[in-house]
């Protein structure tokens, strides 16, 4: 019986002190006003999720923005923006970095800089 007690009591304990180390999990949602396709996005991803303590990330196109949860102690919003803009592509106030940027596929790079998707055209008028 004292054997049962103990063992209880030593389950409780060590439940008790992992909850006591939880860490704290922030979310940030960075602009990336470049990330046009799947492709972008899969790039992204792969970049951000080599960095210790990121947990969750969510880019969508779409918005332009990319959604990081990240353990505040192992990592900072500064280094997931810099990873970004080390992928190739703008994060925030971070300017991609030009080389890997140069590395990107043409449909993943700028409208300006003669990439991007296509715009969809537009059906001309009909006289009638």
């Amino acid at each position: 019986m004292k054997k049962f007690l103990f063992a209880i009591l030593a389950a409780a304990v060590f439940n008790t002190a992992s909850f006591a180390q939880q860490k704290a999990l922030e979310t940030a949602t960075i602009k990336t006003p470049n990330a046009l396709c799947e492709a972008c996005k899969s790039r992204i991803e792969t970049y951000l999720k080599r960095i210790d303590g990121v947990r969750v990330v969510t880019v969508n196109f779409r918005k332009g923005e990319t959604t990081v949860k990240y353990l505040t102690d192992r990592t900072n919003i500064e280094e997931i923006k810099t990873a970004i803009a080390n992928s190739g592509y703008d994060a925030d106030d971070i300017p991609a970095n030009e080389e890997s940027y140069k590395r990107l596929p043409l449909t993943c790079k700028k409208f300006e800089d003669g990439g991007g998707h296509p715009k969809p055209k537009t059906p001309a008028p009909q006289n009638q």
